[in-house]
């Protein structure tokens, strides 16, 4: 049972890279990214300067500040609502350079849907395992509220599907995208699957916030980002992906942020603040070790 849970059957995977196929020239897929980045970051900048037009003259850098750092609810929503802008900057990439409807990049929904219910399902529940296990405290301290239950629930659906379309918007852009193009040149899962997850580890590498351990942050989101893509190339779809992706964030963003990161719309924040080394480092193998967990309960579900 363990093995038919841990082998490598990528079968499916053919299916998913099978567009990609017709326009695999590295050139290209350079170039895409290079063209999605720009269309992203001009999007971004659109956004967020018609936020900002709202606004006095003298409030505006107070704003900035707030939709850069994510501390409150609507900024928060802006955050997730910005990244949520690669969807279309890579749906037109696939479109315009590779010939290829964008929801190839996702693979077929009739089995994206059910996998993708079955997988949150299964993670769901792991949550709430999780959620009642100790420790209860981070090294002595209790996490601190942040937002009100009555509030917090208010947000809740509208906060599920932004960070939902967030959680999207990644996979697509690096298990869909780039894994797919570099998969209809390659054979090799070290190639395929390694080199997306360098690069979503370099778009959370972020020294400003979280200083000395950045580096490993990074390294741990890169991790992250390999379980991604094996549930992606087991499956043939993102729907695994994005549920176990969804889930993550949910806890990370919407139940508890750490200190001072992306606290907008969390119902509490731990005391971790992620520039302190010592505290990070104690509670990176506990993390390590729930993302283990996470992507073995979705082999499990996929398994069946």
């Amino acid at each position: 049972m363990m093995w038919d849970i841990l082998r490598p059957d990528y079968r499916a995977h053919a299916q998913f890279v099978e567009p990609a196929r017709g326009q695999a020239q590295l050139w290209r897929l350079a170039f895409g990214i290079i063209l999605a980045v720009g269309i992203w970051f001009y999007l971004s900048n659109f956004l967020a300067t018609l936020i900002m037009s709202t606004v006095q003259a003298d409030r505006q850098p107070g704003l900035l500040q707030s939709l850069i750092s994510g501390d409150t609810p609507g900024s928060m929503f802006f955050v997730l609502v910005q990244i949520a802008l690669l969807i279309p900057a890579t749906g037109f990439v696939a479109m315009a350079l590779h010939r290829r409807p964008p929801m190839s990049l996702v693979g077929p929904v009739k089995r994206l849907l059910p996998q993708f219910a079955a997988v949150f399902a299964m993670q769901f529940l792991l949550i709430l395992v999780l959620s009642i296990l100790p420790p209860y405290t981070f090294d002595g301290a209790l996490p601190t509220p942040n937002l009100s239950l009555g509030h917090w629930m208010a947000l809740l659906p509208l906060a599920l599907v932004a960070v939902l379309f967030q959680c999207a918007a990644e996979e697509i852009a690096f298990r869909g995208y780039i894994q797919q193009q570099l998969a209809a040149r390659f054979k090799s899962p070290v190639i395929w699957m390694i080199l997306p997850s360098v690069l979503f580890a370099l778009g959370h590498y972020d020294p400003d916030e979280t200083g000395s351990n950045a580096l490993a942050i990074a390294a741990l989101s890169g991790f992250f980002g390999l379980l991604l893509a094996d549930l992606t190339a087991r499956s043939g779809t993102l729907g695994p992906a994005i549920a176990m992706h969804l889930a993550n964030n949910f806890v990370a963003m919407l139940l508890m942020s750490p200190q001072g990161s992306l606290t907008g719309l969390a119902l509490f924040t731990s005391p971790i603040d992620l520039s302190d080394e010592a505290l990070v480092r104690t509670w990176l193998p506990v993390d390590l070790a729930t993302m283990l967990v996470s992507w073995l309960a979705a082999r499990l579900v996929l398994r069946r």
